[in-house]
């Protein structure tokens, strides 16, 4: 049975659970869980991630923790019971891991590992707190390391700010919001800002001295040097060095490494230096022999300095080399430091063996306690520490130290008797009294442990030599009195033996006779001779000597002549212990002399500081007891003495001794009647003030007054103690006198001089000092009553002295800071004064920091929860006096402009942040009954109307996102609930106040706006929040933006007709509101639109303004990222239910549905933008975006700005065609008008002439880039026209050369043609824009299928590929999923007329194949009835899809969508003829480049012939006529009767051809391949029989087959019809030409076809260097090659398939090759372009008659380009893999398709004569086939690679003339060149004659017939090409020109399909 817990309520999963059984719940290791019931080893409870999902688990899988229970019931709340820094961190390491994942996700690897080792560490320092055996200081410690590192990872994370009181969390509700916002902007300072140190320390480490000859000990001396006062400024480091320049002790850190420490900010400067003097242990002179001389000599060696103004950098100074220099002279060493310096370069120079010292330096910052805990290491491995000189700037109480640092200056010696100066070495002793030496008291520096003896330096032969050595003598107190210090002098000889002579001594006394010690200063030591055996252990007997000159006695006169040596030293005492001061001593023996008292306290105000706080207790009971002794005679002067020492203490470096003087009152003050005294002096001071002229000393006495009242209650407490509590009243009333006169003193106005003002202003400083003193004798409320009298009586007239006014606010802030304002009775007795100087300053806007902090303390006072009486009377007053001014406050200082200084912005900030504060803390402890009274004190609604405004815009103010920074959300929420909680309160005075015939439009609009942008704020977004914060969010203050959504609901439900002033000024709002992801909010807001669509339907009968601003609301908001597919579904819903019963529901359906549309496209739109990069998807949606607002909602402004947007996208994409067809859109809105046209978007305020001129020239540099040139030319003439007009003539100059300059490009560059691609969406989970909808895109340069479907599937990662090209079902239109179908398609142009013409060069053509292309197809291979198995082209049809799209490509979009699709089906006997026109066209191609020179390598040619002949012998062409020959088949299809004499046509012309190009094979052949070229011929005569053909002359004059109107074919359904391609579903026969080739199909084994079945009858071109093969599906046979691909059909094998090696290694069988088409082969400069060119262009020129002319009705691109079936892979059984030939040879009009990859050859034709064409109206001539060895002058490049050898040229050989011409006479000049090689001439001349006569005129834009004559002219990149002509210009695009297609009709719809915008160009 199933038991609630009563104490197993919260515990941590420590094993995980999967709860596979039946209710079970899914834990895993950490999860925390609350329990709610328990039943035998199992609980039930939930996991507090997710509280929702309740279950079961066994109880051995939790680990119980303490926890306490609030709301126990159904929705009880656990906490547990753990100390609340463990809580945080727990909770936050848990939000912790969930984001640091991530950063590994987002790849931020460094903060990912920090984060990592920081949560290690906490984890430890969580274990240490939870074992619980830390003492309290380390447990303090650990707690303030945990809280740093959760700080700082919540900083790195962004997350929020903490506040923390004694590192525990702090409850808001807990605390006043003042404090809570004190501990936020503490916690913020800390994290911004930190604390400039003021005490800074030098770390040295000693690496090593680099030095080439050392050889000796070194002796290195460290220490700052201050050059400005020529003085050090620190103690020394002193370190020995090896032999090797190395530390001696390298195992103890503190040798070699010191800390410099103390170093105030004030020597952080450019004139401190580090100075280092090295001095060399060993002989006198460095050059000497080792066996000279044994005795050792500290001798000078170099010296280094470096300015610490270096160091400042805050980095560390590893390794750094500093120069070492050396003196040019001895003498000079004691300065060598400063010559450096002062950079005296005579002085000194590099030591002769260019040393350099390594060290290493780090100037640290912060207290030495700080240091200690931040760089432990370096004090853990050991560090000496080197102190400044003297104290530090700050004396610390207890500080013990007793130095006397000695310098040895210098010395003045006689020769004794020697002919040179001596080398003199001074040794230095410390004697104490017994006359032993003190051992170890002698300190070099730091560093090195102290020794008993010093020995100098020695300088080579000086008599007057100079050290300046500084030493440290650390003598104890005891040992002082008695000791003094001796001196002695030796001759240092540098002889053999190297003795050292004594010959003189000095000493000196360390303390006098009368207990002074040695006083501070440089010392003049007698230098007393002696000789080398003088005892000197004996003190008695030179210690009675004089020892200085300067305090010689009169009968030593005498003595002190007979030497004129001296010795001088300086000596200086640092010690808290003994005096150099004579009057201090006087003053502390005062009893010896008390005569001299008054002389002693006279002179007490010039000792120095330092001396009487080493003194400080002995010298105030000497004032003390002066006092007792005689008050009435010392009374004044112990007052003053006493009060000099107290301001003593005031001093910063004084400060710390404070405590000390607490500590003396407290424990050793015994004067139990000064307090009269004190009182009375006091009082005559204060009765002064207003008289004295001069009040230093009175404001001396003034600013001391705190510690004299601790000294009189002192005083009176010790007398009330010894007397039983006597003469009280009478000490009452001194008081109370002493305070009259205080009050009468500061009630007096400062008359003309400022020097009372000035003394008040000392008073009222100090004063708040002494309310805690008076507490110990009084009441409170007598001292509240006391003070209030006193601060009452200060003088109110605000502008007596602005000085004076921020000291009274201070003291006013003193008082309120103060012990007795913390008291509720003395509070309430203060507090109207207090309200009262504030609001007095508010009102004059003064002091308004000092105000602010002033009303914080106020209210941190009073608690959130306090609801006693006193505090409720407090929040009366306070609100009676200062929420009006506070409002006012607030507004003021936001309404100012921010200042620039930064240090003043924080102020500034600061000061809003604090004066928010107070008026949310008042708000918080307003109640019902204070909001009560509040509004009715106004007397009238103007005034609570004004005060409401007032309050809602403050309101306003403090939901700015800058009004707290961003990581305080904790204060924002805070804020928020005490807002939404007034406004409750407020809303309800509005509807009875403001109301029906009160109505106040603008307080009701402020007060929906403040309820909007309260629930807009960023920090209310709980969606946005981890899951643990929402929920404490929820559990705290629940969902604010509901609770005020109801209520804007509930005030808009009570607005009635007045409802109409809101509309449609509100829409906007609302709809952001309704936007955000509450669903409870939604619900509530979403039905206001119904009541606004209502009421605005009664109001003007429609609702236009709902639906305008709806629409345009709508576009900015869900660009911002709002709303989601949810909220569509919602409005939809919400609003249609409600308008269900309206008289006007049809039109509010249409709106909502309008709405719901748009929602769609940009909910689609706003998640493209999301991704990276630009692609397709992002540019379609624009569109579809663009087009909506264009074409539904007729938003102009709106289509405008989405123009834009996509022009952005596109030229980001480097889509400058679709930018410039983008552009155009705008600039067709716009006329050359002078109509003035606003600032909008990124143009300026201008006409709409000058911003149409603007758009034209951006246009066409788009245009330009994008290669589409002949667009550009058109908007370069329209522009012109408009110069023009306005005789603009130098921009029209422009204009004019920038057109010429893009004919030259047309002419000249290389432009690529782009593959097209129809790509279907399927399924529903793609966007709206593309959902089941199919478009054809305009692939990228170079781009292929392959590269194509792979950058879609990029696009859609989730999209699958369908591997078919059949039109997809139902199912998959309906799925939950994407699917894409995408192939290649090939354009069917619309305008023929240039593709016609003949001589237009190919540069011209290929715009026109690609451009304004509305019309694709592709063709797909299939079996229609029985397939013969034997035969299989008897059944092979070709299905033909013709798509159409709403737009022409290019456009405005790569892609556009289908708009209409047809299908037709082709015959067998139709597709045979156009595989054999196809491969006809490729050998003519062929035989052409190779007349002509164009191939180096005759391998294609071979290959294509032999693939044709040796197919053809083995059975090829033979199947055709077995299919189509045969009785049955002629009888049976008698309407096939003029195809099947095509067919035979095309195959005699084929063997034409053959022959031919036999002939001009066997010229060109080389010799290892001979056999081939008889076998070819022999095969060739074999073919010839098998057809039938004798004589090809008989064979050809018996079949003149003409068609006038094209091809005898008849449509399908037996209507002859000559439709154009516009028509509707009755499709027209194609031409041959029109009928692409198809892929193998055949599954019939004709082996026969074992030589290249690919080139036999395919449509594929042979490229010099590759072998054009079909690879065979799985079903096919080898003559399946005869239904090879279309050439532009693409290929769905991968690209690995289609490579195809080099011809030598491949051309071997065609069939076991795969091909690659020209399209699809790699382009570059060394390869240029496939053969093609040459190849569709070789008969461009061909009289028309010579092959019987496809339907004329018929499009050119129809005849000239065939689409592809392919998709990726189609089915192997039905259908075959389409390969893809880019080199379908095509009758003269028909301009055939370029490839993707042009070359520079396609455009040399731009200035080379263009071959002679013929008329284009010649039809009907027999063809004459005339081989001509004549070389065509191609201005063709001709490729010189080996391996792309071949044609590249984009003329006409001389083969294209005799091919197909209509004998023009061309004949005649091949054969005046030369003779037919290989078949005799008149067999082929004979028809040639008769029509010759017809062609005299040049067609348009050809050359005469004798261009051809000229030689074969070098590639176009290495030679001028001739002219024999200018190239005729290229027709407009727009004109119409007189075409031979006189019969061609243009497409035309059934109906009138809509175009989209831009026309104008896009039916250029």
């Amino acid at each position: 049975m199933w038991i609630p817990t009563e104490h197993e309520k919260y515990g941590v999963v420590i094993a995980g659970f999967r709860g596979t059984i039946p209710y079970g719940l899914s834990l895993e290791i950490g999860d925390t869980v609350q329990i709610l019931e328990k039943c035998d080893g199992w609980y039930r409870g939930f996991a507090l991630k997710n509280p929702n999902i309740k279950g079961i688990f066994p109880s051995s899988y939790v680990h119980l923790k303490n926890a306490c229970v609030k709301n126990k019931g159904q929705f009880e709340m656990v906490i547990p019971t753990e100390d609340s820094v463990i809580t945080e961190m727990t909770s936050t390491l848990r939000d912790w891991g969930t984001m640091w994942k991530q950063l590994y996700v987002r790849n931020e690897g460094d903060l990912f590992h920090r984060l990592w080792h920081i949560m290690n560490e906490i984890l430890d320092l969580r274990r240490q707190v939870l074992v619980g055996h830390l003492t309290h200081d380390r447990m303090k410690d650990v707690k303030r390391h945990i809280t740093a590192r959760l700080d700082w990872g919540n900083e790195q994370l962004g997350l929020d700010l903490v506040p923390r009181k004694e590192y525990a969390m702090v409850d808001p509700e807990d605390i006043s919001i003042t404090e809570l916002y004190r501990l936020m902007e503490h916690r913020h300072r800390k994290k911004d800002t930190p604390v400039q140190a003021s005490s800074h320390h030098l770390f040295v480490q000693m690496k090593s001295l680099m030095c080439s000859n050392l050889g000796e000990e070194l002796e290195v001396i460290f220490s700052l040097f201050d050059s400005k006062e020529n003085r050090p400024i620190s103690e020394r480091f002193f370190l020995r060095l090896n032999r090797n320049g190395l530390p001696k002790a390298p195992d103890k850190p503190e040798r070699h490494c010191s800390l410099f420490v103390d170093l105030g900010s004030s020597e952080l400067r450019r004139d401190i230096y580090i100075t280092v003097h090295i001095i060399r242990i060993g002989r006198m002179g460095a050059g000497e022999k080792k066996n000279a001389c044994n005795v050792q000599y500290r001798r000078p060696f170099g010296c280094a300095v470096l300015s610490i103004a270096d160091l400042l950098t805050g980095e560390t100074k590893d390794d750094l080399i500093l120069k070492v220099y050396m003196c040019n002279t001895e003498s000079e060493w004691y300065q060598i430091h400063e010559n450096i310096i002062k950079k005296l370069n005579a002085r000194y120079n590099l030591t002769g063996s260019n040393a350099g010292l390594a060290v290493s330096l780090q100037l640290l910052h912060g207290d030495i306690e700080q240091i200690r805990r931040e760089y432990s290491s370096v004090f853990s491995h050991g560090v000496s520490i080197t102190r400044k000189l003297g104290f530090s700037n700050i004396i610390m109480p207890g500080e013990m130290r007793n130095d006397l640092y000695i310098t040895v200056e210098r010395g003045e010696f006689e020769k004794g008797g020697k002919s040179v100066a001596r080398n003199v070495e001074v040794t230095m002793f410390i004697v104490e009294s017994s006359g032993q030496a003190l051992k170890d008291f002698i300190s070099f520096g730091s560093g090195e442990p102290p020794a008993s003896e010093y020995h100098s330096f020695v300088l080579y032969h000086n008599n007057s030599p100079r050290w300046s050595e500084l030493l440290k003598l650390p003598i104890p107190v005891d040992k002082f009195r008695g000791a003094h210090i001796r001196f002695e002098f030796r001759h240092c000889s540098t002889k053999e033996k190297g003795e050292k002579k004594l010959f003189g001594f000095s000493f000196v006394p360390l303390m006098q006779e009368d207990g002074r010690t040695l006083p501070d200063g440089t010392h003049e030591l007698i230098v007393h001779k002696c000789e080398e055996n003088t005892n000197l252990l004996d003190t008695t007997r030179y210690l009675k000597l004089p020892f200085s000159k300067g305090i010689l006695l009169g009968n030593n006169t005498q003595a002190m002549k007979a030497t004129k040596e001296s010795f001088w030293i300086t000596s200086f005492l640092c010690s808290t212990k003994l005096t150099q001061n004579g009057d201090m001593l006087d003053l502390l023996k005062w009893r010896t002399h008390p005569d001299k008292i008054t002389g002693c306290l006279s002179k007490l105000k010039e000792i120095d500081g330092s001396e009487i706080v080493k003194f400080l207790q002995d010298t105030l009971d000497t004032l003390f007891g002066i006092l007792d002794e005689n008050s009435q005679k010392y009374g004044s002067k112990v007052f003053d003495s006493l009060v000099h020492i107290i301001n003593l203490l005031q001093d910063s470096k004084f400060h710390h001794f404070k405590p000390v003087m607490d500590t003396y009152i407290e424990s050793h003050f015994a004067g139990a009647l000064a307090y009269r005294d004190l009182i009375k002096v006091l009082k005559w001071y204060v009765d002064r003030i207003t008289e004295a002229e001069r009040q230093e000393h009175i404001q001396e006495v003034l600013k001391a007054q705190e510690y004299i009242f601790k000294y009189i209650v002192q005083s009176r407490r010790l007398f009330s103690l010894a007397t039983g509590g006597q003469n009280e009243d009478e000490f009452r009333c001194c008081i109370q006198e002493l305070l009259m006169s205080v009050r009468f003193f500061l009630s007096q106005e400062s008359k003309g001089s400022g020097a009372l003002s000035q003394s008040q202003a000392v008073f009222l400083s100090s004063f708040p000092a002494v309310y805690s003193e008076l507490l110990k004798l009084f009441d409170v409320r007598e001292v509240a009553n006391l003070v209030q009298d006193t601060l009452g009586s200060l003088p109110t007239i605000v502008h007596v002295d602005d000085s004076l006014q921020a000291v009274k606010l201070q003291c006013i802030g003193k008082t309120v800071e103060s012990q007795l304002y913390t008291n509720p009775d003395s509070r309430y007795i203060l507090l109207p004064v207090v309200l009262h100087h504030l609001h007095m300053h508010l009102q004059e806007q003064k002091d308004l920091i000092i105000c602010a902090r002033i009303l914080s303390n106020v209210f941190c006072l009073i608690k959130k929860n306090s609801s006693e009486k006193s505090v409720l009377e407090e929040i009366d007053v306070i609100v009676a006096s200062l929420l009006d001014i506070l409002l006012r406050t607030i507004l003021e200082i936001t309404s100012r402009p921010q200042p620039s200084s930064s240090t003043i912005r924080l102020q500034f900030q600061d000061v809003t942040g604090e004066f928010v504060a107070c008026l949310l803390s008042l708000l918080r402890q307003m109640t019902d009954r204070h909001y009560q009274q509040l509004l009715d004190s106004f007397s009238t609604k103007e005034d609570l109307r004004d005060f409401l405004l007032q309050i809602f815009t403050v309101f306003r103010i403090l939901i700015r996102p800058e009004m707290f920074p961003k990581d305080w959300t904790v204060m924002r929420l805070v804020a928020n609930n005490v807002i939404i909680t007034t406004v409750l309160y407020l809303s309800d005075a509005l509807r009875k106040n403001f109301l029906n015939e009160n109505f106040d439009y603008k307080i009701w609009d402020s007060y929906f706006y403040l309820a909007v942008i309260f629930i807009n704020q960023l920090c209310l977004q709980l969606e946005m929040f981890t899951t643990s914060k929402k929920k404490k969010v929820l559990e705290k203050y629940g969902d604010m933006r509901v609770t005020m959504g109801c209520e804007i609901f509930s005030m808009w439900q009570n607005l009635g007709e007045h409802k109409l002033h809101f509309i449609p000024a509100l829409i906007g709002p609302f709809l952001e509101v309704t936007l955000i992801p509450q669903p409870d909010l939604r619900n509530v807001m979403i039905p206001i639109f119904h009541d606004m669509m209502d009421w605005e339907q009664r109001r003007s009968g429609n609702f236009k303004q709902v639906e305008a601003k709806l629409i345009d609301k709508l576009d900015s908001l869900m660009s911002e990222g709002k709303g989601d597919e949810t909220y569509r579904e919602l409005f939809n819903s919400i609003l249609l239910k409600k308008i269900e019963r309206e008289t006007w529901r049809e039109s509010g359906v249409s709106l909502i549905a309008t709405v719901t549309r748009l929602m769609e496209r940009l909910l689609d739109y706003r998640d493209c933008m999301k991704m990276g990069e630009v692609d397709g998807k992002k540019i379609g949606c624009t569109v579809s975006l663009l087009n909506f607002y264009k074409t539904e909602l007729n938003k102009e402004e709106m289509y405008i700005r989405y123009i834009h947007k996509l022009y952005d996208l596109h030229l980001k994409a480097q889509n400058f065609t679709e930018a410039a067809y983008t552009l155009l859109l705008y600039d067709e809105l716009l006329e050359w008008s002078d109509r003035p046209l606003r600032e909008f978007l990124t143009y300026p305020m201008q006409t709409e002439w000058q911003r149409k001129e603007h758009l034209h020239l951006a246009i066409i540099q788009n245009f330009d880039r994008g290669k589409c040139w002949e667009n550009g030319i058109i908007l370069c003439r329209k522009i012109a026209e408009q110069y023009e007009s306005y005789y603009d003539y130098r921009n029209l100059s422009k204009m004019r050369m920038m057109e010429a300059s893009l004919y030259d490009k047309i002419m000249d560059q290389q432009r690529l043609e782009p593959e097209f691609f129809r790509v279907g969406f399927y399924g529903k989970k793609f966007p709206f824009f593309l959902r089941n909808k199919e478009f054809v895109c305009r692939g990228h340069d170079y781009e292929r299928l392959e590269a194509f479907q792979q950058r879609m599937l990029n696009e859609f990662p989730h999209a699958i590929a369908m591997q078919h090209a059949n039109q997809p079902d139902e199912t998959i239109f309906q799925a939950e999923a994407q699917y894409l179908q995408i192939y290649a398609v090939t354009p069917i142009p619309e305008s023929q007329e240039v593709l016609q013409r003949e001589g237009v060069p190919d540069n011209i053509k290929s715009f026109y194949k690609v451009n304004h292309i509305w019309k694709f197809r592709y063709d797909r291979p299939f079996h229609k009835g029985t397939k013969d198995k034997e035969n299989e082209f008897k059944s092979l049809w070709v299905e033909r899809t013709s798509l159409y799209l709403v737009q022409s490509l290019p456009g405005i979009s790569r892609w556009f969508e289908v708009e209409k699709r047809e299908v037709i089906e082709m015959s067998p006997l139709e597709n045979a003829i156009e595989v054999l026109e196809n491969k006809n066209q490729q050998l003519k191609t062929l035989i052409s480049q190779c007349q002509t020179r164009q191939m180096q390598n005759i391998n294609p040619l071979t290959m294509c012939l032999n693939g044709v002949i040796d197919a053809a012998v083995n059975g090829g062409v033979s199947r055709y006529q077995e299919a189509f020959f045969v009785k049955e088949y002629i009888l049976s299809h008698p309407e096939d009767g003029e195809k099947i004499t095509r067919l035979r046509e095309l195959m005699l012309e084929q063997a034409q051809i053959l022959e031919f190009g036999l002939a001009v094979h066997e010229k060109f052949v080389p010799q290892d391949m001979r056999p081939l070229h008889k076998k070819l011929v022999d095969q060739f005569f074999v073919m010839k029989s098998s057809l039938g053909i004798q004589e090809f002359s008989a064979c050809i004059q018996a079949s003149p087959v003409h068609f006038p109107n094209g091809s005898p074919r008849v449509c399908r359904n037996s209507a002859p019809a000559s439709m154009s391609p516009d028509g509707t579903r009755v499709i027209p026969r194609r031409s041959p030409l029109s009928y692409p080739a198809v892929n193998r199909y055949s599954s019939s084994s004709l082996s026969s076809q074992a030589s290249a079945e690919v080139s036999n009858i395919t449509g594929q071109s042979e490229s010099s260097d590759e072998v054009f093969n079909m690879q065979p599906s799985p079903s096919t046979s080898s003559l399946s090659s005869t239904h090879s691909a279309s050439p532009n059909v693409t290929s769905s094998a991968p690209s690995s398939a289609r490579a195809s090696p080099l011809l030598s290694d491949k051309h071997k069988h065609s069939r076991e090759n795969s091909c690659l088409s020209p399209r699809e082969r790699p382009c570059s400069a060394i390869y240029p372009t496939p053969v093609e060119p040459s190849q569709r262009l070789l008969f461009n020129h061909i009289g028309e008659g010579a092959l019987p002319r496809s339907d004329p009705n018929l499009s050119a691109p129809e005849k000239a380009v065939n689409p592809t079936p392919s998709s990726w892979s189609l089915d192997s059984g039905k259908e075959a893999k389409n390969m893809s030939d880019s080199g379908k040879l095509i009758s003269p009009p028909v301009p055939p398709r370029p490839t993707q990859t042009a070359s520079p050859a396609r455009h040399t034709t731009a200035v080379s004569p263009s071959p002679a064409g013929r008329s284009p109206m010649k039809q009907g001539s027999v063809q004459s086939f005339t081989p001509s060895p004549v070389e065509y002058h191609s201005p063709g490049l001709i490729s010189n690679s080996p391996v792309l050898s071949g044609s590249y040229s984009s003329g006409i050989s001389s083969l294209s003339r005799c091919s197909t011409s209509e004998t023009s006479g061309f004949e005649n000049q091949v054969n005046e060149q030369s003779a037919p090689p290989v078949v005799p001439g008149p067999s082929y001349s004979a028809p040639e004659e008769p029509v010759r006569k017809e062609s005299k005129t040049p067609p348009p834009y050809s050359v005469y017939e004798r261009t051809l004559r000229r030689p074969v002219p070098l590639p176009h990149s290495l030679s001028i090409p001739v002219t024999s002509e200018p190239p005729a210009l290229p027709p407009k695009p727009l004109a119409t020109r007189p075409s031979h297609l006189e019969n061609g009709t243009r497409r035309t719809d059934p109906a009138p399909r809509p175009r989209p915008l831009p026309r104008k160009v896009s039916q250029l």
